[in-house]
């Protein structure tokens, strides 16, 4: 399975904090935004990742994350010169598809609970997925702002809306999507719709139609934040705050997650921790290091 975090688009709702800063690299508490998306596709078990980003922000990226050797990672980057529509990326990223499952995350969606960071989540669903598509459904509270699944009497998913203004359902499909290697031909296949965009929904109905799509509904227990406008940016560090405050644990730290998967070794991990400057966040690293060799 490979992985796509598309971190273009303008950030206009975060204007004017992305006039000079690039959106993904704004901190949610305290760690850049994209941090969040690259530990989702971690903790899946995934390697092979392509970043999308506009022309301007990919540099800044490319910089921040290097080609993600030390964490036992593979970067590519992609340049998205005008966005259009989430299923773009799929075909600015063909050739790194080549036809093989993908999952793409959108660069401002955290994810957080049991099921992606225990261990027979989302990691299990990643290495299950074999063909067709598999998204997620969430309850939320406002659906009309989202694409929304309706459900019939069993349980099973009959159709997907984008945005409508009477939702058959509460249940929102976030940013995090499985799919087979022809995810690229049905996007090709697309028509723009009205504003213009190659849209997810459009994918996933295309999928949802020959009965081969998954829809997996995240529990009470599952937190999905969208940092894309300052008031969910406020409310995400708040939330990720009050969980590494009350745990001593932190969420979507790369170079933990590296260790954990097995991405990287002991050496490869204390190497990453000795490039750091003094700091919390090195003294964590540190303190995970020694935990973990007495766990042995």
């Amino acid at each position: 399975m490979k992985g796509i975090v598309l971190a273009g688009g303008t950030g206009s709702r975060l204007y004017p904090l992305t006039r000079i800063v690039c959106k993904q690299l704004l901190p949610v508490y305290d760690k850049p935004m994209i941090s969040y998306a690259l530990s989702t596709l971690m903790l899946g078990g995934i390697k092979e990742i392509c970043i999308i980003s506009t022309p301007k922000d990919l540099p800044v990226i490319e910089d921040f994350l290097g080609n993600g050797q030390g964490l036992g990672l593979q970067f590519t980057y992609i340049e998205q010169p005008h966005p259009a529509g989430i299923a773009q990326a799929f075909l600015l990223a063909a050739d790194f598809v080549d036809n093989q499952p993908v999952t793409l995350i959108l660069g401002d969606n955290i994810f957080y609970g049991d099921y992606f960071y225990g261990e027979g989540g989302f990691a299990r669903t990643v290495r299950d997925f074999h063909s067709g598509g598999c998204i997620f459904a969430y309850y939320v509270s406002n659906p009309q702002d989202f694409g929304v699944i309706e459900f019939d009497r069993t349980g099973r998913a009959v159709d997907i809306e984008e945005k409508p203004q009477r939702p058959k359902s509460n249940y929102a499909v976030p940013g995090l999507y499985l799919y087979d290697g022809r995810v690229v031909d049905v996007c090709s296949a697309l028509t723009p719709s009205a504003r213009g965009e190659l849209e997810i929904t459009d994918v996933n109905r295309a999928y949802l139609e020959r009965g081969e799509l998954q829809v997996q509904q995240l529990g009470r227990g599952t937190a999905w934040l969208d940092t894309g406008t300052p008031s969910s940016l406020q409310e995400a560090n708040a939330f990720i705050e009050a969980i590494e405050k009350r745990q001593g644990l932190k969420i979507a730290c790369l170079e933990e997650i590296a260790c954990n998967q097995g991405f990287i070794d002991r050496q490869q991990f204390q190497r990453l921790i000795q490039a750091l400057p003094e700091c919390d966040y090195r003294e964590y690293l540190e303190r995970f290091l020694r935990q973990s060799d007495a766990a042995v």
